[in-house]
């Protein structure tokens, strides 16, 4: 029984690292492609189409594909309306306005297709941070264009390596129209009370606060349960919060020396691996590399003073993980199978 155990133990911790490296791969290829071409500061768009590799993390390859190819779109229609807004030099009101309604029927689209990791996250992040990318600083097609060869990349990469077997990949369960309406209504008036708090505090403030609301909502979209328990949802809050002041510390060792465009974006590349690595052991160690890495290719798009953006991303962390809990703790439902 115990040789089982340690085989077993052994091939997770090896399909592991192979789907880490798979994600890593995503993001090496397009990023070093931009170094080459000098423009570092458009890392962001290929970061968001490498999240794609992602999903799927332990389906047959056949399902992953299919999988990747759904976030895949769900990631590129963020970053093409965050594209938009940035070119049409969009009001803050009109991004949390904008942001809000997305977060709905992505949390709609994501759940009703099943996808994991769970929830609207990697969305609704990529249209807010690319919201806020200075006009002019590329043209909105060669941006999403970006992405998407990016996305391409990364759902050939997620069809190499060991292939798992059929009846290994998770029950499938339904949920009934309601219940997927009340956890997209969760999301939406998270995502609106953290972006009208932001707005108080500043528009830079607003993205950053509606990102870490839908945080504690992943939580909720558990398979067959979209409310397992506030228990649930306070848990992976507290992951959030003590995640990213780790992440924070990790990005003042590495913003403040000021090294340059080059470095960052090579940071960027660096940190999605272990990011990937760990996001099914531990979140908030996930978050330790992720903070880090979101904030330095943010940072290469649309430079800020380091000690504001780093002292900035701790209350708009408090507020976004506050909207989320709020959210799930007063819109309630059911889930049936």
């Amino acid at each position: 029984m115990r040789t089982k155990r340690s085989a077993a133990v052994r091939r997770f911790a090896g399909e592991e690292w192979w789907h880490a490296a798979r994600v890593g791969a995503g993001l090496l290829v397009p990023g070093l492609a931009l170094l080459a071409a000098g423009r570092p500061d458009l890392i962001i768009f290929v970061a968001f189409g490498s999240f794609t590799g992602m999903y799927g993390r332990a389906e047959t390859r056949a399902l992953r594909f299919r999988h990747q190819v759904q976030a895949g779109a769900v990631l590129l229609s963020g970053v093409a309306v965050g594209a938009l807004l940035s070119a049409c030099h969009a009001r803050p009101w009109l991004l949390v306005a904008t942001e809000t309604a997305f977060s709905f029927a992505c949390a709609l689209v994501t759940n009703r297709l099943d996808l994991t990791p769970r929830g609207p996250f990697f969305g609704i992040f990529a249209l807010g941070a690319i919201a806020l990318v200075p006009a002019g600083r590329v043209a909105p097609l060669a941006g999403v264009s970006l992405c998407a060869a990016a996305i391409a990349g990364c759902v050939l990469i997620g069809l190499t390596g060991p292939d798992r077997p059929s009846a290994a990949v998770p029950v499938r369960v339904e949920c009934a129209r309601a219940c997927l309406l009340i956890h997209a209504t969760r999301y939406a008036a998270a995502i609106s009370a953290a972006g009208g708090a932001g707005l108080l505090l500043g528009v830079d403030h607003a993205n950053w606060a509606m990102a870490s609301a839908a945080v504690p909502l992943a939580a909720t979209g558990a398979r067959g349960r979209l409310h397992p328990g506030l228990a649930h949802v306070l848990d992976r809050s507290l992951h959030r919060v003590v995640g990213t002041l780790a992440g924070l510390g990790v990005t003042a060792v590495l913003l403040l020396p000021d090294p340059g465009p080059t470095p960052l974006a090579l940071a960027v590349i660096a940190l999605l691996f272990p990011t990937e690595l760990f996001m099914s052991r531990h979140y908030g160690v996930a978050l330790g590399f992720f903070t880090p890495l979101i904030l330095l290719m943010t940072e290469l798009a649309a430079p800020a003073d380091p000690l504001t953006l780093l002292t900035a991303r701790v209350a708009d962390t408090v507020v976004g993980v506050a909207a989320g809990i709020a959210a799930a703790a007063v819109i309630r439902g059911r889930c049936r199978a």
